[in-house]
């Protein structure tokens, strides 16, 4: 298992070692200790599976200090753009994204710290995506960003006369508006 930056810091890709043989393929999706090897301070609580069609968009979500979550992002089976916003205010990739294909083939995993909003969109014709998170869901807490904000603008890889977004999402704030209580270098 290794860590690999991204241009946004504390955000990490993570690629885990593959064993393949006539038989199939076995991996860790997660250790504990070899995550902490990393340099990963997290206690994952809470994991959550979601199963979703070509064209869905989710997203972008977050949750308030201090019921900010930690997430490990991965694909069971199918693909998704994955994407992070940057939302820690004196952060120097503040309001900045990042987007990665995370797939079954490709078996990577994403690590969304705290402060970030997340979302993704589902570029195969169904994806199971899992994801674990450092603190429970808390719905008073919950909070989002429209997912076609033009300040962020972000390409989805889907196309918007396609795009299947839940009327929640639809109406989330612009970013411009959004309220947040994460500030770079923080402990949330």
């Amino acid at each position: 298992m290794r860590r690999i930056d991204t241009p946004i810091p504390d955000l990490y890709i993570i690629k885990p070692t593959v064993f393949e043989d006539s038989r199939g393929y076995f991996f860790e999706a997660f250790n504990a200790d070899k995550f902490a090897a990393l340099g990963f301070e997290v206690q994952f609580v809470q994991d959550n599976e979601s199963l979703s069609s070509k064209d869905v968009i989710r997203g972008l979500h977050y949750q308030l200090a201090p019921y900010a979550q930690s997430k490990l992002v991965r694909v069971v089976q199918g693909a998704i753009l994955d994407v992070a916003v940057d939302i820690r205010k004196n952060s120097p990739t503040y309001g900045k994204h990042f987007a990665y294909e995370l797939n079954a083939e490709n078996k990577c995993l994403l690590f969304i710290p705290r402060g970030f909003a997340h979302g993704f969109s589902v570029l195969s014709e169904t994806a199971i995506v899992n994801y674990k998170c450092d603190a429970l869901y808390n719905a008073a807490a919950e909070r989002g960003i429209r997912f076609n904000d033009p300040d962020i603008g972000i390409d989805w890889k889907v196309d918007a006369s396609s795009a299947i977004v839940s009327a929640k999402d639809n109406v989330l704030p612009l970013f411009k508006s959004i309220e947040t209580n994460f500030v770079y270098g923080g402990n949330y």
